[in-house]
């Protein structure tokens, strides 16, 4: 380095050292918004429709019938879940028809690329919880169920049970226990994938899944 620049670096580092220190402002009172249960879950629903999403109050007994029913009616051939979860355990064990076909995701990734890619219409996966606040579902992935189950078929299934509907992010961090296990890969989703050109037009489908169908599952 050149004297020069030597120079110049010392009378940068100078002013820096004289400059004045400054108190950060006060931050301003807030506290997180919090909603009666009822609120709560119309509130997300409400948020997740808004974001062209499809919302579906279900039972713990009969969401895979009801989500053959859907899948039925929109013509849907091959749906992709998680035979090593509970929910995948389940709906295995009650798909009363073979319309549409049920893949499992039970091999390497490097195995099922092709078939995340193009062989299948739809993918069922389960959630962390949702979040009335934004309207939003939060996805822990695992080697059982991983981000590109959610990410890469055209229809993407979620399955949230209704009372881990949370108010905001902060209580679903605390009561998820992140302090102590933080997850690798959080997801957070609100809506199906959409982007917009310089123009403004928004498309729907660019970088993932163009539909997002939710099952609420309420326990009765």
């Amino acid at each position: 380095m050149s004297d020069l620049s030597n120079a110049a670096r010392s009378r940068i580092m100078a002013r820096l050292k004289a400059a004045p220190t400054s108190v950060p402002p006060e931050l301003p009172a807030w506290s997180p918004p919090a909603y009666l249960p009822d609120e709560r879950l119309a509130r997300f629903t409400a948020l997740m429709e808004a974001l062209h999403s499809e919302v579906y109050e279900v039972t713990a007994a009969d969401w895979p019938e009801r989500l053959r029913t859907i899948l039925s009616n929109r013509g849907i051939n091959r749906v992709m879940y998680a035979p090593a979860t509970q929910a995948g355990r389940q709906l295995a064990d009650t798909w009363t028809n073979d319309a549409p076909t049920l893949v499992a995701y039970d091999r390497p990734v490097e195995e099922l690329k092709d078939t995340l890619v193009s062989g299948v219409d739809a993918a069922v996966t389960t959630t962390l919880g949702g979040i009335a606040e934004t309207g939003t579902l939060v996805l822990w992935p695992t080697p059982d169920e991983p981000r590109l189950m959610s990410l890469l078929p055209p229809i993407h299934v979620a399955l949230v049970e209704a009372d881990s509907v949370v108010d905001n992010l902060a209580g679903l961090i605390a009561q998820a226990g992140w302090a102590k296990a933080m997850p690798t890969n959080a997801v957070l989703i609100s809506g199906p994938s959409k982007t917009a050109d310089i123009e403004q037009t928004l498309a729907y489908g660019v970088h993932g899944p163009k539909e997002l169908i939710v099952l609420v599952i309420k326990r009765v």
